[in-house]
């Protein structure tokens, strides 16, 4: 057996954050909030068909401020995996890998997401005639 010390994997203590590498990882993360809130709106669609009682219960509880705030981030959750996945789509075809266009591309998405998730609400808060 050799007595001489291997080489340590990288990890990202050792490398510098960059756009790219925190969206990777936040497309990851969306990626399981996702399901995650997939799950919450089968108890929804589950409690709907089980009568008003259980019906609302869920109401109640996605209503509350805790609710709301899960179906703001599984929303931003949605809309930001959706735009980063076209923008990985643009990727596999060999589009937008230069260094610029990667930041540009980025940028958007993250613009995008936040903007999209807002307007939404926005909308969906008026059509209840919330506002």
């Amino acid at each position: 057996m050799s007595s001489h010390q291997r080489p340590l994997s990288p990890h990202l203590q050792v490398y510098r954050w960059q756009l790219t590498m925190a969206m990777s990882i936040l497309h990851r993360v969306t990626g399981v909030a996702l399901a995650v809130g997939t799950l919450l709106l089968v108890w929804w669609l589950l409690a709907a068909a089980s009568g008003p009682e259980a019906y609302e219960a869920a109401r109640a509880c996605m209503g509350s401020w805790f609710g709301r705030l899960l179906l703001f981030g599984w929303s931003f959750a949605l809309f930001y995996h959706l735009f980063n996945g076209i923008r990985h789509l643009g990727w596999d075809l060999g589009l937008g890998f230069e260094i610029k266009t990667a930041y540009a591309t980025g940028w958007t998405v993250c613009a995008a997401s936040v903007v999209v998730t807002i307007v939404v609400w926005i909308a969906a808060y008026a059509a209840m005639g919330a506002l």
